[in-house]
C-alpha cells in the first residue's frame, strides 16, 4: 500500500500542510496535529503540521486500524492529548492524534473535536470531487485523442503524416517526446520499423525494410513483440529481465522504457514504445493501461488506412482496365465500321453490275463507291487492249490531266504493275528513283502520291486501277493499298460481268424475234392442251402440297426448302445477288413437352409458327424441319445487315410471352445465320452452317443470333484435321516425355523433374500441349496420350538413377476407378521403382470425388507413389480440406512467383509467405514453379521456399539433367 502526503502534489489537492494548519488554528499556540485517512480504494494519504514526531503520526496511522474512544476529548488524564478515529459517508475513514502545551477543559477539547470532524470531513470531500474531476479530465483527453486518431485514419493523408499527426495524439497523453511504432511478423520472425522519432537516437527508419529477427538478436524491441506482454522500467533493468545482452547499435538506454504490444485476432503484429531518457519512474500502471489501450486504436487506425488504400488500388487497377477494355472496344468498332463499309461497297459494285446502264455510267458508279473509301479525286481505269499492244483509259477523272489518251503500251507507271503483276504503291521519291533506273518513264503529270493495283480476268492482268495525289498533305498508306486491291478484285469481276451482260443482251435480241415467231405457231397448240393440264395440275397440286408441307404448322417442310435453296444457289450462282439461311432452334422446348406435355408442345410450337410468319418479309421463306427447329430464306438482300435485322425482329417476336396449357411461358430461340458464299454447292451445306452458327448463338447465352464466318469455317476443318492427326499419333507413338529440373533453391542441385507431354507432329513439328490439349479433352483421346507419357516416364524409371520423376494426373483420370491399380501395374511390369515417382494433381481433382481422391492417394502412397499438389494458391488453398489429404508437396502457382519482383511484390510476397506457413502447418515442402531471374530465386529463399523449378535452373529436355551436378547459379 502506498502512503500519500498532502503535499504530494501527484497525490493530494492539498497544498503543503493546509488541511493540519487549518486544524491548528483552534489549538492553543504550540500544538502538534497528525491527520491520516484511508479511502474507500485502500489508499491511505495524512497531513501533518511540521513540527509533528513520528510517533504523533505513527499514533494517528495506528488509529485507522482500529476503532476505540476518542482519547482526551473527556477524559481529564489525557487533558493535553486528543486521538481518535471515525467512520465517514462513503465509507472511507479517518483519524487524527494532537498533542498539546497545556491541558484544555474537557468541553473545549469535545467542541474542537467534533469541528476538526466536520472540517476532515468537508475537506475530505473536497479532495475526492477534485480526483474525480482529474479522472473526467484524463478520460476527456483520451476520447478526444481516440477520436482524433479515428478521423486521422479515415483522411487522406500520406502515412509519414498520419504517423507523424498520431505522435503528436500521444504526446497529449503522456510524456512521449521519443516515440516509435514497429509491425512484427510472428511466421517469418520479421519486423518493420514504421515510424521513429527519438532526440537521443539517430536511427533513421525505413517503412519498406523488413528486418530479420536473426540479424537483430539483442534489440530490446524484438524481445518485446517475442514476450507478447507490455515492459516498463529502464532499459538495463528489462535487459536483465528478458536475459538479453547489451548491444551499442540498438541506441542509447532510457531511464523509462514502456513498450506496449499491438495483437490483431490474439497475435502480436506490432508494438507502441515511449521512452524518457532523462527521469526514471516517469512511467506509470495507469500510462502503461493507456498506451495500450492507444496502442489498438493505432493499430485499428492503419488497418483502416491500409484497406482504404487497397481499395484504391483496386479501384485504379479496374479503372486501368476499364480504359484498356473501351479502348479496344473503340478500336474495335472503328475496325467493324470500315469492314461494313467495305462490305457495303463490294455489294453496291456487284449491285452495279446489273443496274447500271451502259459501262460508262458503270465506271462512273465505281468511282463513287470507291471514293466514300478512300481519297479517290483523281482516279482512273486502265485496260489492255485485245492483243496487248495499247492501253486504254475507259474512265478518267483527274484534276491536272483532264484528258487521258490511249496510247501504245510503254513504260509508264501503269505499264509497270502490269508488267509486274502486283500493286504499286510510290510516293516521289519512289517514282523518281524508279525513272532513273530506267524501270519506268512517267507520263503526265507528277504525282506526290501514286497508288496503282492490277485487275484480273482469268489469272491474267488485263488493266490497272489507279488513284494519285498532288498535294504533300495526302498521301496513300500499306492499308489503302489492301483496300485498293481488295476493291479491284470484285471490279475485276464486275467488269467482266458487265461486259458479258451487254454480249448477252444483244444475242437476247436476236434470240427474241426466233423466239416469238415460232411462240405464235405454238400457241394454237397449247391452248387445246390447257383444259388437260389443269385438271392434271390440280390433282398434282394437293399431292405437291401434302409432300413438301409440315401438318402441323402447315408451312414448307425440309424437301420444299432444300428445292428452294438449290433454285436459289443457281440464281445467286447467275445473277450474283445475295441471299441469306436463318436456321432456328427453340429453347428448352423439351422443357415444355415434359412438364405439361406434347399437345402443349405441340401448341408452342404452332404459336411460334405464326409469330415467326409474321415477322418476316413477305418474299421471305419459313420452314420447319422438325422437332422445335425452323429455317428461314431470306432472298434478295443487299448485305448481311438485312438478314441480322430480321434475326432482331424474330426473337422480338418469340420473346413476347403467351399462354400455353393454361401457363404463361416465355419462348425463346437462337438463331445462326449462313449468308450465300460461291464455295456452297447446295442447300444442306448452307443449312449445316446456319445450324453451326446456331449453336454458337446458344452457347453464348441463347435468346441471341451468331453470324457464320470464315473463322468458324476454317476452325471447324482445323478441328476435324487435328482430331485425326491425333489418333494417328496415338496409334503412331508420337508422343514423347520432356523433363525440367526440379532444384534446391540454396545450391541449384536437381533432386528430380517433371515430366512434360510434347507431340512430334509429322508436318507442324514438336507441339506443345496448349495446342492440342483442349481437342484432346473434348474428344477423350488426352487420357490415351497422357498413357503413353506414363509409359515413357516408368520406362526412363526403370533403367535406374537418382532423384524422382513427376507426372500430371487430370481429374478425368482421376475420375477412373481403375487408375490407380492401372499405374501401380506399369510400374511392376517394367520393374521401376515407385518411389521414385510423383504424381501431381489439381484442386479441383481432389474436391471432385472426395472419397474416391483418399482412397486412391492412400493407394499410391501405400505404395511408395507420393502426391504434389500443383498451381496452389489458384483455387481454394484453404486447410479446412488441404489437412485431410496425404499431400507430400505444394507447388507455388507461378502467377504468384512472377509478382514476387516488380509493383505487385507486396500481394505477392502475402501470397506465397501465407503457403509457406500452411505448408509448415501440414508439415510439407513447396516448389516455386516458373523462377525466371535470380530475383525471384532470392525471394523465394528468404520466404523459407525449399526448392524452385523454372528457366532460370533449365528447360524442359528431353534427357534428364544430372542430378548430383549443381545447376548454375
Amino acid at each position: 500500500m502506498r502512503t500519500a502526503t498532502v503535499s504530494d502534489a501527484a497525490e493530494s489537492a492539498w497544498p503543503g500542510q493546509a488541511l493540519a494548519a487549518a486544524l491548528l488554528e483552534a489549538l492553543p499556540a504550540g500544538s502538534q496535529i497528525a491527520v491520516s485517512w484511508r479511502t474507500a480504494q485502500g489508499q491511505v494519504a495524512e497531513s501533518f503540521t511540521p513540527g509533528a514526531d513520528g510517533a504523533l503520526r505513527a499514533s494517528a496511522l495506528d488509529r485507522l486500524e482500529c476503532d476505540p474512544p476518542a482519547i482526551g476529548a473527556s477524559d481529564e488524564r489525557y487533558a493535553d492529548r486528543i486521538e481518535a478515529a471515525w467512520w465517514l459517508q462513503d465509507r472511507s475513514r479517518a483519524s487524527l492524534a494532537v498533542q498539546m502545551p497545556r491541558a484544555l477543559p474537557a468541553w473545549l477539547r469535545a467542541g474542537w473535536l467534533a469541528m476538526a470532524r466536520q472540517v476532515v470531513a468537508a475537506e475530505l470531500a473536497a479532495l475526492r470531487a477534485h480526483a474525480r474531476a482529474e479522472a473526467l479530465e484524463k478520460s476527456e483527453r483520451l476520447q478526444q485523442a481516440l477520436f482524433g486518431i479515428a478521423d486521422l485514419a479515415g483522411s487522406g493523408l500520406e502515412m509519414s503524416d498520419l504517423l507523424s499527426r498520431i505522435h503528436g495524439v500521444v504526446c497529449g497523453l503522456m510524456y512521449a517526446e521519443n516515440f516509435y511504432i514497429v509491425l512484427y511478423d510472428d511466421i517469418a520472425d520479421t519486423m518493420r520499423f514504421l515510424y521513429f522519432a527519438d532526440r537521443n537516437d539517430p536511427y533513421v527508419a525505413n517503412p519498406l525494410q523488413v528486418i530479420r529477427g536473426e540479424d537483430m538478436p539483442t534489440s530490446l524491441t524484438l524481445a518485446l513483440l517475442r514476450h507478447g506482454e507490455p515492459l516498463q522500467g529502464s532499459s538495463v533493468q528489462l535487459r536483465e529481465r528478458l536475459s538479453v545482452p547489451h548491444d551499442e547499435r540498438h541506441g542509447p538506454d532510457s531511464a523509462d522504457w514502456l513498450g506496449v504490444p499491438m495483437r490483431r485476432e490474439e497475435r502480436v503484429c506490432g508494438a507502441v514504445v515511449v521512452q524518457n531518457y532523462d527521469s526514471a519512474d516517469s512511467y506509470g500502471e495507469e500510462d502503461r493501461a493507456l498506451l495500450a489501450f492507444v496502442a489498438q486504436h493505432i493499430l485499428t487506425a492503419l488497418d483502416r488506412y491500409r484497406a482504404r488504400e487497397e481499395l484504391e488500388r483496386r479501384v485504379a487497377e479496374r479503372t486501368y482496365a476499364l480504359q484498356l477494355s473501351n479502348r479496344d472496344l473503340q478500336a474495335e468498332i472503328i475496325e467493324r465500321q470500315r469492314a461494313e463499309r467495305l462490305q457495303r461497297a463490294l455489294f453496291r459494285i456487284a449491285e452495279l453490275t446489273i443496274t447500271s446502264d451502259t459501262l460508262e455510267r458503270f465506271y462512273s458508279q465505281v468511282h463513287d463507291v470507291v471514293s466514300e473509301l478512300l481519297y479517290a479525286r483523281n482516279f482512273y481505269i486502265a485496260l489492255l487492249s485485245d492483243d496487248g499492244g495499247r492501253l486504254q483509259f475507259p474512265y478518267s477523272i483527274d484534276e491536272r490531266d483532264m484528258i487521258r489518251e490511249a496510247r501504245q503500251f510503254a513504260g509508264g507507271l501503269t505499264e509497270f504493275v502490269i508488267r509486274q503483276g502486283r500493286p504499286l504503291l510510290a510516293d516521289r521519291h519512289r517514282i523518281a528513283e524508279l525513272n532513273s533506273r530506267g524501270e519506268v518513264r512517267s507520263h503526265g503529270s507528277a504525282a506526290h502520291c501514286w497508288l496503282g493495283v492490277p485487275l484480273y480476268r482469268d489469272d491474267a492482268v488485263v488493266g490497272v486501277i489507279a488513284i494519285q495525289s498532288y498535294s504533300r498533305a495526302i498521301s496513300f498508306n500499306a492499308r489503302d493499298q489492301e483496300l485498293l486491291t481488295f476493291v479491284a478484285h470484285h471490279i475485276s469481276i464486275g467488269l467482266a460481268r458487265k461486259q458479258a451482260q451487254d454480249r448477252l443482251l444483244t444475242a437476247h435480241g436476236e434470240l427474241e424475234q426466233r423466239v416469238a415467231s415460232r411462240t405464235r405457231e405454238l400457241a394454237h397448240t397449247n391452248a387445246e392442251l390447257v383444259a388437260q393440264i389443269g385438271e392434271r395440275e390440280s390433282a398434282e397440286r394437293k399431292l405437291t402440297h401434302l409432300a413438301l408441307h409440315d401438318p402441323l404448322t402447315e408451312l414448307p417442310n425440309r424437301s420444299q426448302l432444300l428445292e428452294r435453296l438449290d433454285h436459289a444457289i443457281a440464281r445467286a450462282r447467275r445473277e450474283q445477288r445475295a441471299f441469306a439461311v436463318l436456321f432456328l432452334d427453340l429453347d428448352r422446348f423439351k422443357l415444355v413437352n415434359d412438364s405439361v406435355g406434347h399437345a402443349a408442345g405441340d401448341e408452342l410450337l404452332v404459336e411460334s409458327s405464326r409469330r415467326i410468319v409474321g415477322a418476316v418479309r413477305g418474299e421471305d421463306m419459313v420452314a420447319r424441319l422438325g422437332g422445335d427447329e425452323f429455317a428461314i430464306l431470306v432472298e434478295h438482300i443487299d448485305g448481311l445487315n438485312v438478314a441480322e435485322e430480321l434475326a432482331q425482329r424474330v426473337l422480338r417476336a418469340l420473346g413476347e410471352p403467351c399462354w400455353v396449357a393454361g401457363r404463361e411461358v416465355f419462348p425463346s430461340a437462337s438463331v445462326g445465320i449462313a449468308l450465300w458464299h460461291p464455295r456452297y454447292r447446295n442447300g444442306i451445306e448452307l443449312l449445316r452452317d446456319a445450324d453451326a452458327a446456331m449453336y454458337r448463338a446458344k452457347g453464348a447465352g441463347r435468346g441471341r443470333f451468331a453470324v457464320f464466318d470464315e473463322e468458324m469455317r476454317e476452325q471447324a476443318v482445323r478441328i476435324l484435321d487435328l482430331e485425326a492427326d491425333l489418333r494417328r499419333a496415338i496409334n503412331s507413338d508420337a508422343f514423347i516425355a520432356y523433363y525440367q529440373p526440379i532444384v534446391r533453391l540454396d545450391d541449384g542441385v536437381a533432386i528430380g523433374h517433371e515430366a512434360l507431354l510434347r507431340w512430334r507432329h509429322e508436318k507442324r513439328g514438336l507441339l506443345l500441349p496448349r495446342e492440342f490439349i483442349g481437342l484432346g479433352e473434348d474428344s477423350g483421346l488426352i487420357e490415351e496420350a497422357d498413357w503413353i507419357l506414363y509409359g515413357r516416364v516408368i520406362q526412363e524409371l526403370a533403367r535406374g538413377g537418382e532423384g524422382y520423376i513427376s507426372v500430371n494426373v487430370s481429374p478425368k483420370h482421376f475420375r477412373a476407378g481403375d487408375f490407380a491399380d492401372r499405374l501401380l501395374r506399369m510400374l511392376d511390369r517394367a520393374g521401376a521403382d515407385p518411389h521414385r515417382l510423383r504424381i501431381e494433381i489439381t484442386e479441383v481433382a481432389l474436391l471432385d470425388d472426395v472419397p474416391r481422391a483418399l482412397r486412391m492417394l492412400r493407394t499410391l502412397r501405400s505404395h511408395g507413389v507420393l502426391a504434389q499438389l500443383d498451381d496452389f494458391g489458384t483455387g481454394f488453398s484453404a486447410l479446412s480440406y488441404l489437412h485431410r489429404f496425404p499431400i507430400e508437396c505444394l507447388k507455388i502457382d507461378q502467377s504468384f512467383v512472377a509478382g514476387l519482383v516488380g509493383e505487385s511484390r507486396p500481394e505477392s510476397v502475402a501470397v506465397v509467405r501465407a503457403i509457406q506457413a500452411l505448408a509448415g502447418t501440414l508439415g510439407i515442402h513447396t516448389i516455386g514453379e516458373g523462377v525466371e531471374t535470380p530475383a525471384q530465386r532470392a525471394v523465394l529463399r528468404e520466404l523459407g521456399c525449399v526448392f524452385g523449378q523454372g528457366y532460370l535452373f533449365g528447360r524442359p529436355a528431353e534427357r534428364l539433367h544430372n542430378v548430383q551436378s549443381a545447376v548454375g547459379e
